[in-house]
């Protein structure tokens, strides 16, 4: 990703067209082209190492030709890819989460998860039937760095809303601004070297096919890297708790996908789960350090038990530092780190301004689609190597960037392209694809079904 006079460049090798653009303080736009040509790129390379690229050469994985990407839809496909016909999706958001003003400044809470808005309310000592404007009130009489440690000391989500220089200061930015955007763990060499020999060929248009991907990932970030994945072939078995919801983006992001649930905590299904493990190939997780632990299931371990898995981590806040086990999500990203604020200035508001888009979560998601098929290649031929990549050091990058032109044209949707699409709850469409692999027709052959509409189980 690379950035001059403010702005993300064209991505070398790739084509560029059209010129919609997302007003922002930062380059958006610039940024969904930069982070769907990492993924187009590893597809890329990964399709000529298996003798389907565009020219049928085996072997030149350096090169990312024939890549182009619509500027409009990348930016499109950054906010939400499926319309429905003659129904509607629920709501995004839970109603009391959002911006809230407290005594010395701004903080939001993130209350789509029950338990992480009755953390919320139970601190500030309202029912479960609080609205917007009981919240307001409470929230009103806290100084805003001591709500939110109280709220994530509760095992819930809020973010004081910071300036670009604030979280620079602060010992979390200070740790994220030091981490590679995506960082390598050490290679290691298997034992069968290499799976190329006996591996399903690739298909036009998949040349992920036979490939396992286990995704234990929620929200937007993890889900548009698997989405990604699955449209090149991949087999994405997707794991839900238990009663989680998440309805606003169900459509959105289980196309594709295989979607089944267990709950961790019960050994049984732990038992489950380390069977899904032995037969992956990917496994993609967003799981806080922590947390894995805790599910003897670290680094450690899996390299341990499952010596040739390729896995993949991210995370909201970065994996050093004193938030690194912080629950968070891209809008709290955004307020900690300074976008929100940057926002406000840009526009010459009086509250926050985040991005048009939850632009975090979702060139993230691509970055994290790019290391895992990277990783896969690698795999091919006798060396595993992992990867974590956060919300907040994506963040850095774009942070890198200034104002969109203001003169730009707002991206297009051009409704005649949209897909036509079935899924569980009704019919639908979708939008075209953004990126274009000469040779490579990403499709999604599983309907978006929902969570839990599957077996845990590999197909």
């Amino acid at each position: 990703m690379e950035i001059a006079q403010g702005a993300f460049t064209e991505p070398q090798g790739v084509a560029v067209q059209g010129y919609g653009t997302l007003p922002s303080a930062f380059d958006v736009s610039g940024f969904a082209v930069s982070a769907m040509a990492e993924a187009a790129g590893a597809v890329a390379r990964l399709a000529r190492h298996r003798g389907a690229g565009p020219d049928g050469e085996r072997g030149t994985t350096e090169s990312t030709g024939g890549i182009s990407i619509d500027r409009d839809l990348a930016s499109l496909w950054f906010g939400l890819s499926f319309t429905p016909v003659g129904w509607e999706l629920p709501p995004v958001w839970d109603a009391v989460a959002g911006d809230y003003r407290c005594a010395d400044g701004w903080i939001r809470l993130h209350t789509n998860a029950s338990h992480h808005r009755a953390a919320a309310l139970a601190v500030l000592g309202l029912g479960a039937g609080a609205d917007r404007t009981a919240v307001g009130h409470a929230v009103e009489r806290w100084n805003g760095d001591e709500l939110e440690a109280a709220v994530v000391a509760a095992n819930g989500c809020a973010a004081l809303m910071r300036s670009h220089e604030q979280w620079l200061a602060h010992p979390q930015g200070a740790a994220v601004a030091e981490e590679p955007l995506v960082a390598w763990g050490a290679p290691r060499m298997t034992a069968d070297g290499g799976t190329a020999g006996h591996s399903r060929p690739a298909a036009a248009g998949g040349p992920l096919a036979g490939v396992r991907v286990l995704d234990l990932t929620r929200v937007i970030a993890g889900p548009v890297a698997t989405r990604f994945l699955a449209s090149y072939g991949a087999q994405v078995l997707r794991i839900d708790p238990p009663g989680w919801v998440e309805a606003g983006l169900e459509a959105e992001m289980t196309v594709g996908k295989h979607c089944a649930r267990l709950d961790l905590l019960q050994p049984a299904d732990l038992a489950v789960l380390e069977e899904l493990l032995a037969g992956a190939d990917i496994f993609i997780h967003g799981y806080r350090p922590d947390a894995l632990d805790k599910l003897g299931l670290s680094d450690a371990a899996l390299a341990a038990r499952h010596p040739t898995l390729v896995a993949v981590a991210l995370d909201a806040y970065g994996w050093s530092g004193p938030w690194a086990n912080r629950r968070g999500f891209d809008s709290l990203v955004q307020m900690s780190a300074g976008i929100a604020h940057a926002g406000m200035v840009h526009l010459d508001s009086d509250c926050p301004h985040p991005l048009p888009v939850q632009a975090l979560d979702h060139a993230t998601g691509y970055l994290c689609a790019a290391a895992a098929v990277d990783a896969w290649r690698g795999r091919l031929d006798g060396t595993v190597r992992s990867a974590r990549l956060s919300l907040a050091r994506t963040a850095v990058e774009l942070m890198k960037t200034g104002p969109s032109d203001p003169d730009a044209p707002l991206p297009a949707r051009d409704l005649g392209a949209m897909l036509p699409e079935n899924t569980a709850w009704g019919p639908g469409q979708r939008l075209p694809p953004a990126v274009n692999i000469t040779g490579l027709a990403p499709e999604a052959t599983v309907p978006a079904m929902g969570f839990g509409s599957a077996s845990a189980r590999w197909q």
